[in-house]
């Protein structure tokens, strides 16, 4: 019951996090060669959707009811065990395999290179552009875990009560399955056909549409579990459409992969927290048709800013 220890808890896994997933981010940008490289980062985050998405999100509602919330918590132990010992066994095999731009460098000159993780956001404008969108696309993936129960399952902030919060689980874990193709097809599409103008129109303005859907769709259709399906499903295929941003920063800055995944990994992790604080400041004033307002109205910005960047893609000259 100690809140303190708590907050002290879940702050170091907010800091382990992040170390490994955009560590493993980075290993990916500097080992695959750059006309694959969304492609790669599709089945990056296709795994990525199976662990956090998928099985994170099925196992919980199967099991809360079942085993409650403390056994639950606790079940979560072994899977993070398999995952330490798999990366353990792995990971040896991919030293060297990335170029060491640290080899010949002074203590002075690493020191520049690793700030320039933050100041290349000022050196290059069109990355400092894409870190904006980098943190507009995933607004809702960590805002809807805030708003949606709230919304579906209770009369609270214009809440429409029509699922159990189980059934809202299941909607989640529905919208991350399809996403572990649609990551992988999303990212053989980039490669083939364009980063930017995939990330526009599928990642933006489909995310703007999805949004919308998830607010309006069960007003108009109460409990119907098919039609709120189709609007995870939607939600899927657009935020996945994002898969090329992990391949565009480097791509921006091919002399310095490192800090330009940096940056994206920055952005990343400002989206991890304006997502659920723009719920918390308009939430109160706006209700949640605000907060999905405001999410679909940043998503069309987004949309306006990618014809500010342009990188060089192997394979597409326009």
């Amino acid at each position: 019951g100690s809140l303190p220890l708590i907050l002290l808890i879940y702050g170091l896994r907010a800091a382990a996090y992040p170390m490994f997933i955009y560590s493993f981010v980075v290993l990916i940008a500097q080992t695959v060669d750059r006309s694959r490289l969304a492609t790669a980062m599709g089945w990056y985050w296709a795994a990525y959707s199976l662990g956090i998405g998928v099985l994170g999100t099925y196992l919980p509602s199967w099991l809360l009811p079942v085993l409650g919330e403390q056994m639950t918590l606790w079940l979560a132990l072994p899977w993070v065990v398999a995952g330490v010992l798999l990366a353990a066994w792995s990971a040896h095999r991919y030293r060297g395999a990335a170029q060491d731009r640290s080899t010949g460098m002074n203590a002075s000159q690493k020191l520049r290179e690793m700030a320039r993780g933050a100041t290349i956001l000022v050196e290059n404008r069109q990355i400092l552009i894409l870190a904006i969108v980098r943190v507009i696309c995933n607004l809702t993936l960590f805002g809807f875990p805030v708003i949606m129960p709230l919304y579906l399952s209770t009369d609270s902030y214009d809440g429409v009560a029509v699922l159990e919060v189980t059934q809202w689980m299941q909607l989640w874990g529905l919208m991350f399955a399809v996403t572990i193709v649609t990551n992988v097809l999303w990212g053989r599409i980039g490669d083939r056909f364009g980063w930017m103008r995939q990330m526009r129109w599928y990642g933006c303005v489909g995310c703007a549409v999805a949004t919308l859907a998830f607010y309006y769709l069960p007003q108009w259709t109460g409990p119907n579990m098919l039609a709120l399906g189709a609007a995870a499903v939607l939600l899927a295929v657009a935020v996945s459409a994002f898969v090329p941003m992990g391949a565009v920063f480097p791509a921006l800055a091919p002399e310095h992969t490192g800090a330009a995944v940096s940056a994206h990994n920055l952005a990343a992790g400002v989206s991890t927290f304006l997502g659920p604080a723009i719920a918390m400041v308009l939430l109160p004033i706006a209700g949640i048709g605000g907060v999905c307002w405001a999410y679909a109205v940043l998503y069309l910005i987004g949309a306006g800013l990618t014809y500010f960047v342009r990188p060089d893609q192997p394979g597409i000259t326009t």
